[in-house]
């Protein structure tokens, strides 16, 4: 089967408020920029449109009936994937990989600055009688219990979880999309405002309006099509047993991304992704997810993650550079675009673009999302640049 390839890359927002569009015209935005990136036409050169989205953060029933129009596929296959982006972006790649599709188009957006009751919406994936009505203070509170676990596991404390926020926040300096970004030290991080214990309020990433659309094409047909293809050696994806509930959650772990990291490194042959890969963008909605991401894809020993953070291993300039965006906690979260944009600035290096914050040499990366309690679904995705993939 042929490799599939991101051809086309296109993004509006990444702002916490985008008052001046609608979730559909927000689309239709990110889709023009994609098009004009690949150089294509979307009614005479894509084959299928897959998007991205759910009902509850639309507010609208069967919201994805609003998917065609702003992508240009109106009359055209058009599917809708409820989940993460990158969950879209595999099934993209397993349509090129048929041989019927020569290009596809995936889409995801998240406009969270529309939802009036974000916290309400989180409650609803909540276990109704047991522990939807506690109502605790902060609807992602299991991210505290998160936390707490993995530093009873592996020794580490919230100065390690603060440092992750820190240099991420810092890193985003660099980066014209991150909202977030700020130059703040370990220190101030640790007395802010304490949301849910251990994490403080720049432990926890804000959220921002966002799309993004990529244009996915056949490798003989990118390679037409393109000089800076950038190509899916592999994805995964999986949901942790008993999604959904707290009793049988791993607490302080991520068994979905592993599953997931272990099915894109088969398919990519890699065996160490720490000597196969350049740099990872990588989960880090609260900062101590970043450590267990780290673990979990195994870039880091087991309990060791917080050490060689410490030891500035993951620096930009260290041995291997992780979030050189500054992530989710520079950027924000876009719900379910929230891994397409990891996926974007992964991208945006292997091209050469990612302007203040480019990596020298680099050819290879991960990808990994997940999708945040309560659902526990993960997604990883390694890449190679135009120089690897030729």
């Amino acid at each position: 089967m042929e490799r599939a390839a991101i051809i086309g890359v296109g993004w509006y927002g990444l702002r916490p408020t985008t008052p001046e569009v609608s979730f559909r015209e927000m689309v239709f935005e990110a889709a023009t920029r994609a098009y004009e990136d690949a150089g294509i036409d979307p009614r005479q050169d894509v084959d299928a449109f897959l998007s991205a989205q759910e009902d509850f953060w639309e507010g609208i029933a069967i919201a994805d009936e609003f998917a065609p129009e702003p992508l240009g596929g109106v009359l055209r296959p058009t599917v809708t994937v409820a989940g993460d982006g990158l969950q879209a972006l595999a099934n993209a790649v397993m349509l090129v990989q048929t041989g019927f599709f020569d290009i596809v188009v995936v889409e995801a957006h998240g406009k969270p600055s529309d939802i009036a009751s974000l916290g309400e919406i989180y409650e609803f994936a909540l276990d109704p009688i047991h522990h939807r009505p506690v109502k605790p203070a902060h609807p992602l509170f299991m991210m505290a219990f998160d936390a707490q676990a993995y530093m009873m596991r592996t020794g580490a404390d919230p100065s390690h979880l603060a440092l992750v926020a820190a240099e991420n926040r810092a890193r985003g300096l660099r980066n014209p999309r991150a909202s977030y970004a700020a130059k703040i030290s370990v220190d101030e991080v640790l007395e802010a405002e304490t949301i849910m214990d251990p994490l403080t309020r720049y432990d926890i990433a804000g959220y921002v309006d966002a799309a993004i659309v990529l244009v996915v094409a056949r490798e003989s047909v990118a390679k037409k099509l393109s000089d800076k293809p950038v190509f899916i050696d592999g994805i995964g994806y999986a949901t942790e047993t008993g999604t959904g509930t707290l009793e049988w959650h791993s607490w302080g772990r991520m068994p979905s991304m592993r599953v997931a990291a272990m099915t894109a490194y088969a398919q990519a042959g890699i065996g160490d992704p720490l000597s196969s890969t350049d740099f990872a963008e990588v989960e880090d909605r609260a900062s101590h997810y970043q450590l267990i991401a780290l673990e979990e894809l195994g870039l880091a020993p087991e309990d060791q993650a917080h050490k060689l953070y410490e030891r500035g291993e993951y620096e930009l300039d260290g041995y291997y550079p992780v979030n050189p965006s500054g992530g989710s906690l520079a950027m924000g979260v876009a719900l379910e675009a929230t891994g397409l944009v990891r996926l974007l600035e992964a991208v945006l290096q292997l091209r050469g673009e990612a302007g203040g914050h480019q990596l020298d040499g680099v050819e290879r990366a991960i990808v990994a999302s997940w999708r945040g309690p309560p659902t526990t679904t993960s997604m990883v995705a390694v890449l190679s640049g135009p120089e690897m993939g030729f």
